[in-house]
């Protein structure tokens, strides 16, 4: 009989010392390997922040183990300067067949069928969505598109898997996509990749057990510099884009963690220097490159999320958090002796980690056997909205200059 591996939904029964897991979660960054298909001389000299890949110990994760036989078709949406379509790794896992890829670009779109290994292209989603035969996509479009791509995928009976965030600056559309969710009945899971950092996924193991408590206070960071000039995106979305309109990787280092939320925030913006954070540059009128938010938190405790395109330096997503009965800074240190297994989720043979921290081939995984075990996926409609929507009223407040507003708070 085949058994379940063991996920945050079945944690294993074996304890492990703090100094057994620090020894068996061997980290280090390696570089992308730039024979992949797609990369100018440019992109060469330089990887995109987050996307270095991760290489892993043999016993840094747990085993994987098969749960079906069946193989989900799957379409993939969005080749754009990240390929970040094919990076997850679905083309590769036993359990899908990679059935159709779409992009608006044709040389995108056909670059990315030759990295899915598929044939079939359309030249837009809307296209794809009529594919009765395709039984999921991932989306990896624009911010801005993600709710309404989202809301259209659902309609046509597809689960969905989405990049971050879940809705880009409408609490309108967070509203319609939790509606449509709700009503389909179908699979829905944000691909957060904080969540499956080594730290994060620890740090949710232990507060899972106890050995944490509730959260007193809790600290998360995502830094990537942007400088004057802003990474290329699709109609320039990225142009002096808000930085907390995209929080959910510092976020999750308390929503990821406890499964609460945020309930009201105080937010306050830093002006930037650069070009594009001027306001009459970009199509916000946003002036920040840095948003510092405190958040009242659903335990009562206080939280404290920085996102920022403006300091150069150290980047990527971290965080720290304090419990009544233990914190984690780097490791745990508290009242619980007999810690719980902390090790990730294994991967099938074949099915790299890749970047973000060793996330991507976690995240794909989990939206496949939430499917195939008809279950409601780690990442699911209410966490990713709680995840995406705090970063909306964190702007508000920042425009306000710090004024506390009020959450919208989504449970499923």
């Amino acid at each position: 009989m085949k058994t379940k591996k063991n996920t945050d939904h079945n944690l294993s029964s074996d304890s492990v010392s703090r100094r057994a897991f620090l020894g068996s979660v061997a980290i280090g960054s390696v570089a992308l390997g730039m024979q992949k298909i797609g990369y100018s001389a440019d992109e060469k000299k330089k990887v995109i922040q987050g996307f270095e890949e991760t290489a892993e110990t043999l016993d840094s994760a747990n085993e994987w183990v098969s749960v079906s036989d069946r193989k989900i078709r799957v379409g993939l949406v969005g080749h754009g300067l990240c390929k970040f379509g094919v990076r997850f790794g679905f083309q590769d896992h036993p359990n899908v067949e990679v059935v159709a890829v779409s992009d608006l670009i044709p040389e995108r779109c056909a670059e990315m069928a030759v990295e899915a290994r598929c044939e079939k292209t359309y030249p837009s989603l809307e296209e794809m969505v009529k594919d009765d035969t395709i039984e999921a996509v991932f989306l990896a479009t624009d911010a801005p598109s993600h709710a309404r791509h989202a809301i259209m995928s659902l309609e046509h009976g597809k689960h969905v898997a989405s990049a971050v965030p879940a809705v880009y600056a409408s609490l309108e559309d967070a509203d319609k996509l939790y509606e449509t969710v709700k009503r389909t009945g179908l699979k829905y899971m944000l691909f957060e990749t904080s969540m499956f950092h080594a730290d994060l996924w620890a740090m949710r193991q232990i507060y899972n057990a106890g050995g944490m408590g509730k959260i007193v206070y809790s600290e998360g960071e995502y830094y990537h510099y942007f400088g004057d000039e802003a990474i290329p995106s699709y109609k320039g979305w990225r142009i002096g884009l808000p930085p907390q309109f995209y929080p959910t990787h510092s976020n999750a280092y308390y929503i990821a963690v406890t499964g609460h939320s945020f309930t009201e925030v105080s937010c306050l913006g830093m002006p930037s220097s650069a070009k594009q954070f001027q306001p009459e540059n970009n199509r916000y009128k946003n002036p920040f490159g840095s948003e510092i938010a405190l958040f009242r938190t659903s335990e009562g405790g206080m939280s404290r999320m920085a996102v920022s395109w403006d300091t150069p330096g150290d980047h990527g997503e971290k965080g720290r958090i304090r419990g009544q009965r233990g914190s984690f800074y780097g490791e745990y240190e508290g009242l619980e002796e007999n810690l719980p297994n902390q090790s990730r989720p294994g991967l099938p043979p074949g099915v790299e980690v890749g970047g973000h921290g060793g996330s991507h081939g976690r995240l794909m995984d989990e939206f496949v056997t939430a499917i195939l075990e008809n279950r409601k996926p780690l990442i699911a409609i209410d966490m990713a909205l709680n995840l995406s929507v705090a970063g909306i009223v964190a702007h508000q407040s920042a425009l306000k200059d710090g004024e506390w507003l009020k959450i919208p708070q989504y449970v499923f």
